[in-house]
């Protein structure tokens, strides 16, 4: 390790779950979305702090060790684990959703769908229209997370685009003409060994067994 750079997000606009990704709207038919069930209400912009600290209970802990075990772990099987009743698991999870203490997520392989250039982009913007060029970074069906940052750049993207050539197109006609850009540095992945928290083998998630 010769350095390192680290920023704080002060405000994200797009990003966390995979579905939020509008690339991906469309993969699957009305019927198998219907079947997949309610997720919560849709992303919206919001601020990276809390009103405060959220205390958790000892049987906070054991709702969440047991859905780090398993993201799909039913109500009934996260009762049995905290020792307590499905419909009191479900009202306090609901609040740990709320509070964003608990964040329940779905890694996808964007290679495995035919993108195979991932790039961070990074943003200086006049200071007043961060907001204008976050909000529109998140309408453009390639930016699956967008975020204000600290730093010497105020705005970082991530782009998924299916080759370098599409990835140039699309910086340079539609990122580029952003009103209140200053300057931008493209920084395309070579290679994704790890994900937000899984493992990557190739174009593949890696299973669970690489991932123990």
């Amino acid at each position: 390790m010769l350095d390192i750079s680290a920023f704080a997000m002060l405000r994200q606009f797009m990003g966390g779950r995979g579905h939020y990704w509008a690339a991906l709207h469309g993969a699957l038919s009305p019927e198998q979305e219907a079947m997949l069930g309610g997720d919560g209400p849709p992303f919206t912009e919001s601020p990276v702090v809390t009103d405060g600290p959220v205390r958790l209970t000892a049987e906070d802990e054991k709702i969440l060790d047991a859905l780090a075990a398993d993201g799909r772990a039913s109500l009934v099987d996260l009762a049995t684990a905290a020792g307590s009743t499905p419909g009191r698991v479900s009202r306090r999870l609901r609040v740990l959703l709320q509070e964003r203490v608990v964040h329940i997520d779905v890694e996808i392989a964007p290679a495995a769908l035919g993108y195979h250039a991932r790039a961070n982009l990074w943003l200086r913007v006049h200071p007043s229209e961060v907001k204008n060029v976050g909000r529109s970074l998140a309408r453009e069906p390639e930016i699956a997370f967008a975020a204000a940052i600290s730093g010497p750049y105020n705005v970082h993207a991530v782009a998924h685009c299916r080759d370098l050539d599409e990835l140039f197109e699309f910086t340079s006609d539609r990122i580029g003409a952003l009103p209140g850009l200053q300057s931008m540095e493209v920084s395309p992945v070579l290679r994704h060994v790890k994900q937000a928290g899984t493992l990557l083998s190739g174009d593949r998630l890696a299973g669970p067994t690489a991932q123990a």
